[in-house]
């Protein structure tokens, strides 16, 4: 099997990684010209929800690969 039995916990660490630093980086530095419907920035209480789950799972994804 490809990368052994941790590829789950490796995955759900990629996701949840990429969901905090991507709404985190949405957060703070907003498109400079947002094309013709797109939103000028972010909605902060999605983006906070979004960034706590990706931070849930990145924690459950590390203790996942530390403890076993």
């Amino acid at each position: 099997m490809l990368l052994g039995d941790d590829l789950l916990p490796l995955l759900v660490l990629a996701l949840g990684a990429a969901m905090v630093v991507g709404n985190g980086l949405a957060l703070v530095r907003p498109p400079g010209a947002p094309k013709e419907g797109e939103l000028a920035k972010a909605p902060p209480a999605r983006s906070v929800v979004m960034i706590v789950v990706g931070l849930l799972a990145t924690v459950w994804a590390l203790a996942s690969l530390v403890s076993g």
